[in-house]
Order: structure tokens, then C-alpha cells, then sequence
């Protein structure tokens, strides 16, 4: 190919030397051959050495991209599945804290109603015992009472009569209408 092209060029040149314009355009024929002979000096060193250098460095980068789009789809898919277990570790986690707050209001209803039991059995003792010392009370004012009347009685009788009577037997008969008054009360 490039013979013909030299060969081309030649006849070119010769043709040239008539005296055309174009002989302004083309360099001379020995400067044309050592261009082209350049030329595919270098297009060889380059289709020989760079070329097959710059199509390796592009493969491994090519390849290097590749890995890197592998891990990228690889992490992505662990970022997933760690995102999925992180989601089921959030609602186990509110599941347990749900339960949790349930469990404190049971314990807190349980609580307060083992308070309002025990405030009303201590509210029912302290009404027990407050109507067992009035009862205590009441019978003690009454035999009071009972002590006075008689000894009221008594004294009214000896004022009435004038004398003093026996005592004694003056306390057995106002014991005794005292208890007659109870009888018909009741």
C-alpha cells in the first residue's frame, strides 16, 4: 500500500514538473517518501507498542470499573439486608416496649387496687374499733349515769323522808327499778 502510494506520488511529481499549480501544493518527491516511510514508522511502533498498552490499560480499567460497580451493587445489597434487620430489630424493640408498658399498667391497677383494699380494711377496723370504744363508752356512761340516778335518788328519798335510810338497801331498790326501766325499754 504505501509503494503504491509512493509510486503515485512519483508520477505525480513528474507530471508536476509541467508546470501545473499543483507542484505548489505537493513537496518533492524525496521529501514525500521520507514522510511517508516516517509515517508508517510510526504507525507500526504505535500499532505494535501503544496500542496494545492503551487497549490493557483501558481493559483493566474497564475491569477495575466493573469490580467496583460489583462491590458497589454488593454493599448495596448488605446495606439492604442489614437495613431489613435493623427494621426487625425496631419493631421487636417496640413490640417489648409495649409489652413492657402494659405490664407496668397491670402492675400499677394491680397496686392500686391492693392499696384501695387495704385503705378500706384499715378504714373498716378503725370504724370497728372506733363503734366498739363508743360501745365501751356508751355502757360506761350509762352505769355512770346509772351510779348518779341512784345516788340521786337516794339523796331526795333522805331529804323527802327526812331520815336517813339504810343505803344498801335503798341502792337494791333503785338497782332494781332501774333494771325493771331497762326490761320495758327494750
Amino acid at each position: 500500500m504505501l509503494v503504491t502510494l509512493a509510486q503515485t506520488m512519483i508520477l505525480a511529481a513528474d507530471s508536476a514538473e509541467e508546470s501545473s499549480g499543483i507542484d505548489l501544493l505537493l513537496p518533492e518527491t524525496s521529501e514525500l517518501i521520507a514522510g511517508i516511510i516516517a509515517f508508517g514508522i510510526i504507525f507500526f511502533v504505535v500499532w505494535r507498542f501503544a496500542l496494545p498498552a492503551l487497549t490493557e490499560t483501558l481493559d483493566k480499567r474497564a475491569g477495575a470499573i466493573k469490580a467496583e460497580l460489583a462491590a458497589a451493587e454488593e454493599q448495596k445489597a448488605e446495606a439492604s439486608a442489614l437495613l431489613s434487620d435493623y427494621q426487625q430489630q425496631v419493631a421487636g424493640a417496640r413490640e417489648e416496649a409495649n409489652r413492657i408498658v402494659e405490664d407496668a399498667r397491670k402492675d400499677a391497677e394491680s397496686v392500686r387496687t391492693d392499696l384501695t383494699d387495704r385503705a378500706n380494711n384499715e378504714a373498716q377496723e378503725i370504724l370497728d374499733k372506733a363503734r366498739s370504744e363508743a360501745d365501751v363508752e356508751k355502757a360506761r356512761a350509762l352505769a355512770e349515769a346509772q351510779s348518779e340516778v341512784k345516788n340521786i335518788s337516794i339523796d331526795i328519798a333522805e331529804k323527802v323522808v327526812g331520815a336517813n335510810l339504810d343505803r344498801s338497801a335503798q341502792e337494791g331498790l333503785v338497782e332494781s327499778f332501774l333494771a325493771d326501766l331497762d326490761k320495758m325499754g327494750n
